[in-house]
């Protein structure tokens, strides 16, 4: 096992200095002891690769956590950039949030139109009993009432997908890196 290359891939991949015991462990097995101080060094030159401020701001729009292992003359620019790139992460969720709960009031909508067609065709149906004609007419006063609801509520739901928009497009016209 060449451990100057196992140490490295795990730098590069932004791994803590505890990863070495997933090594340890999976070749334990197999007895192969790791080699620690070729491991290390191998880790030490991809965490130089991977703690780039582009890597930085690319890890963070991901949404990846930062675990704080870059080597501390790396670290504040790193920082930074992740910074950059996990608000670019959670405006851009802002939107897909707001996008997906826009969606669903509408399916909504559109599921409460098929099922109060349906209730209508079951309440003039001769064999619908009294008791159930009744039950389908207050079934569908509160899907009727749910519809309003969401018709009051889907304006709100546009300005606001609108505005995080807007803002997300502002983020982006102030990006130094390209995502």
């Amino acid at each position: 096992m060449d451990w100057r290359t196992a140490g490295y891939a795990d730098g590069v991949a932004g791994f803590s200095g505890d990863r070495i015991a997933y090594h340890t462990n999976r070749c334990g097995k197999f007895g192969v002891t790791p080699n620690l101080d070729q491991y290390q060094t191998g880790r030490a030159q991809g965490l130089r690769e991977f703690c780039q401020p582009a890597n930085g701001f690319r890890y963070g729009a991901r949404g990846n956590s930062y675990g704080g292992v870059c080597p501390a003359e790396l670290d504040r620019k790193f920082v930074e950039a992740y910074d950059s790139g996990r608000q670019l992460y959670s405006l851009r969720s802002r939107v897909a949030q707001a996008s997906n709960q826009l969606q669903r009031a509408h399916q909504e909508i559109d599921h409460i139109d098929n099922d109060m067609i349906r209730m209508g065709a079951d309440m003039i149906s001769p064999e619908t009993t009294v008791e159930h004609r009744a039950q389908l007419v207050m079934n569908t006063k509160q899907l009727a009432e749910r519809r309003g609801e969401l018709k009051v509520e889907i304006p709100q739901m546009e300005r606001d997908l609108d505005m995080y928009q807007r803002d997300l497009d502002a983020y982006r016209s102030t990006l130094r890196y390209v995502e």
